[in-house]
């Protein structure tokens, strides 16, 4: 029996920039809180996923783009880039050392992790990413995900 092996990711996330993304703080984070899409936009879920992290440590960009917000919203810092594909990472709370209108590199440092991220226990930082109004797993970019085995059919004798 022949085996192929895949990763199992949405096809609009698994589309966007095969190698082209990478963790927001280094060395990899643990998830703290996992990625919980609701079943329609309204119900609770949670949007992104909560990585552990150390105050005042640096956030990184994920991918190439372009800053397009660095500021405050609702009293939290947070910083929002765009990159190919028609996909958008946010980062929050993060004290922005970037301005919007900056292109960086997958890489960049974007600010710095502050403290406060509600629903962690230590310093958190919430990575989000969506393409449009649809939140995407943003731990299958950076291929996080479990690798399965599926077989293929019969081999041909």
């Amino acid at each position: 029996m022949a085996v192929v092996t895949s990763v199992s990711l949405s096809t609009s996330v698994a589309s966007a920039a095969p190698g082209g993304f990478a963790w927001p703080l280094q060395p990899k984070p643990r998830v703290v809180t996992p990625f919980d899409r609701p079943e329609q936009n309204w119900l609770p879920g949670h949007r992104g996923v909560d990585l552990a992290g150390d105050e005042g440590g640096p956030v990184l960009a994920v991918a190439d783009g372009i800053v397009v917000f660095a500021g405050s919203v609702a009293g939290r810092p947070v910083v929002s880039v765009d990159h190919s594909g028609g996909l958008r990472s946010t980062y929050e709370p993060v004290t922005a050392s970037v301005a919007a209108g900056t292109r960086v590199g997958r890489g960049s440092v974007l600010g710095s992790l502050a403290a406060g991220h509600d629903g962690c226990a230590a310093t958190c930082l919430h990575w989000g990413i969506r393409r449009g109004r649809e939140y995407l797993d943003p731990t299958a970019l950076v291929g996080a995900r479990p690798i399965r085995l599926k077989p293929v059919g019969e081999p041909t004798r």
